[in-house]
């Protein structure tokens, strides 16, 4: 196990590694500058101020010169926010965007799961068709979509929670609702159709005929079994969860980093930009390390499975 880590743990650096080289290049293959927007600035004021952060030199230089900042975790200061470290914006605004994310993943875990169990149970029945078609409309909605009518239904027409803004729990109530809604009805299905699978097994048909309840069948046996196809799915929903705070935050008006993040690409403050995006994969990386231990935890079978296709690649 610890080999198939290190190997997950380098292969997350090469990802790191691509991803910064990537944007680095892109960003200044953009036609314009920091300095071609609205605001006009004066050719000596513009030539002094790349001349401060490196702007002027060659840029296979600076290329090498942020990689080596970043291997220092420094990720420079913004061209924006005159005084301000990226190091300094993303401790600031962070905490908010994690905590939004963090409140969205639990409620789409217990959701999915609690859902995707009682449409299993009553499959062909009732609650199971109601489950299916609330998770049909649930992948179909984008959460654009579905935090624009959850603000239109509940702030502007019921007046029962606010519209926008961060600070009350009334406040995290729409959100976390327009970023979860997607996910949820995902691991409800995917849920539903291995606990179907489980449930048909001999072992679950001999504990039934013992006369082990709905409650103990699933608690006991068929949920160490069934969860962990979801548990393979907390990589993507990471993804999910990052590129829909984008723009569930803007919507809301949460002070969240998709601001800095959004302001960056369109003020193009390189620093900026290079920072929350080194950041966030660093995040996706480390989550997609941590659900590969847990995978490995509940079904240490994968573990061999993953070495010998290693061996014959």
């Amino acid at each position: 196990m610890a080999v198939l880590f290190m190997k997950r743990f380098v292969y997350g650096i090469l990802v790191i590694y691509l991803v910064v080289t990537v944007t680095f290049f892109m960003m200044h293959a953009v036609p314009g500058g920091p300095f071609s927007g609205a605001k006009k600035v004066s050719p000596v004021v513009a030539g002094k101020i790349a001349e401060k952060y490196g702007l002027n030199e060659p840029l296979g230089l600076q290329y090498l010169n942020y990689l080596n900042r970043v291997a220092h975790l420094d990720l420079g200061l913004s061209l924006k926010y005159p005084g301000r470290a990226v190091n300094e914006l993303i401790k600031e605004s962070f905490p908010v965007s994690a905590l939004l994310g963090l409140l969205a993943l639990a409620v789409s875990m217990a959701t999915g799961l609690a859902m995707g169990a009682l449409a299993a149970l009553k499959r062909h029945r009732w609650p199971d068709l109601a489950i299916l078609v609330t998770v049909t409309l649930g992948l179909c909605v984008p959460n654009f979509a579905l935090a624009s009518l959850l603000i239109y239904v509940f702030s502007l027409k019921l007046k029962w929670l606010p519209a926008a803004m961060w600070g009350s729990p009334l406040q995290t109530i729409l959100p976390v609702l327009a970023l979860s809604a997607l996910p949820a009805a995902f691991i409800a299905r995917l849920f539903r159709a291995e606990m179907i699978d489980t449930l048909e097994k001999d072992f679950v048909r001999m504990a039934r005929a013992k006369g082990l309840s709905d409650m103990r069948l699933v608690t006991c046996h068929v949920l160490k079994i069934a969860v962990i196809p979801v548990l393979s799915y907390l990589g993507p929903l990471a993804v999910e969860l990052l590129t829909g705070m984008f723009i569930v935050e803007k919507i809301f008006a949460i002070p969240g980093l998709s601001q800095y993040f959004l302001n960056s690409i369109i003020n193009r403050d390189y620093s900026v930009t290079l920072g929350i995006t080194i950041f966030y994969i660093a995040l996706l990386v480390a989550f997609n390390l941590l659900v590969d231990l847990a995978y490995l935890f509940l079904n240490p079978r994968a573990g061999l499975e993953w070495g010998v296709s290693h061996e014959r690649a």
